[in-house]
């Protein structure tokens, strides 16, 4: 039996909306695109990057254009607030067994850019990790094993490891359906993972009943590293909600501090959505309604977060908090 979740759930009282959003849709692509969404964004060499998922198709006809087409462009700003897109897409997977490559997140670690994405195989779904020193030539570091997604980097090394969070899909060990939770791994290169534990599982969190993982990558604070989820959950009796016959699902983003020396250990959890699908553009009108997916997470000198996320699996958004409320909000769980 399915958990039933809030019908009401809202965002967190302090987290405030870009009021220009969306920082980036398929209008500002100058290049054939109809989603514009789930972008990975970081600070690099300067300036604001942001690497988004790019699928091709029609906006006005509501239809995609098949996975094979999917790419990843680039877009770069000097305030994080207006977005400029690149002439054309910066990085594209596809062969006789790779599908494509989406859904893309970046870290800095030690002056060079890493990026995580997932790989649609004709085998399973792969996590990937790229690095890249002038955004325009990516190398391929590791593909994992079927099926996993959703990996993002910690900015530095903790413990002399790497540390990833990641997404494993347990179907067959978990009675065939959705219940999928986010784990976390270590690696001495990038290349080679393991020592890997469960972090946080949906029944730790109250308002998911299908699935959780990570969203951004994690942030250091003085308290702990700042780390957005991303929370599903499911209703059966949902209908149409976007261009397809029917969709169930609701996806929010929570909010969670780790201890900075283990982050396997969790300090704090808000036990409220951070933020919730609420206005037009992330309950309407979208490819796939109700779906919140932050990519990217800055904490800028003063105190400010800006928070990256797809909406509806459409647009690229932007959603702005004091890291102070963020960490209190966390505890307070």
């Amino acid at each position: 039996m399915t958990l039933q979740v809030p019908a009401n759930l809202q965002s967190a009282p302090f987290i405030q909306r870009y009021p220009a959003n969306p920082v980036l849709d398929a209008s500002k692509v100058p290049y054939p695109t109809a989603l514009v969404f789930n972008a990975g964004v970081t600070k690099f060499n300067g300036r604001y990057v942001m690497i988004f998922r790019n699928d091709y198709g029609s906006l006005a006809e509501q239809t995609i254009e098949p996975h094979h087409t999917t790419d990843l462009g680039i877009a770069y700003s000097d305030d994080g607030l207006t977005w400029t897109a690149g002439p054309k897409p910066v990085f594209k997977m596809h062969d006789e067994e790779i599908i494509r490559a989406y859904d893309p997140r970046l870290t800095v670690i030690e002056g060079r850019c890493y990026m995580c994405f997932a790989v649609d195989t004709k085998h399973g779904i792969r996590g990937g990790i790229a690095v890249t020193d002038d955004l325009e030539h990516f190398e391929v570091l590791s593909l994992s094993t079927p099926d996993l997604r959703n990996m993002v980097l910690f900015p530095e090394k903790i413990g002399g490891n790497y540390v990833r969070l990641e997404r494993p899909f347990t179907v067959y060990s978990r009675g065939g359906q959705d219940r999928f939770d986010a784990w976390i791994s270590e690696s001495p290169d990038l290349k080679y993972w393991g020592n890997s534990s469960l972090l946080l599982a949906v029944e730790h969190v109250p308002f998911a009943n299908d699935k959780v993982g990570p969203a951004a990558p994690p942030v250091r604070t003085d308290k702990g590293w700042l780390t957005t989820f991303h929370a599903v959950d499911i209703d059966p009796s949902r209908g149409k909600h976007g261009w397809e016959p029917t969709w169930k699902k609701r996806y929010t983003a929570g909010i969670m501090l780790l201890d900075l020396d283990d982050p396997r250990k969790i300090i704090g959890m808000a036990r409220q959505p951070l933020l919730a699908p609420e206005t037009d553009y992330e309950i309407d009108g979208g490819f796939r309604n109700h779906v919140i997916f932050p990519g990217g997470m800055i904490l800028e000198d003063n105190g400010e977060v800006k928070i990256y996320y797809g909406s509806a699996d459409t647009i690229e958004c932007l959603a702005t908090a004091h890291v102070d409320d963020l960490i209190s909000y966390c505890l307070k769980g």
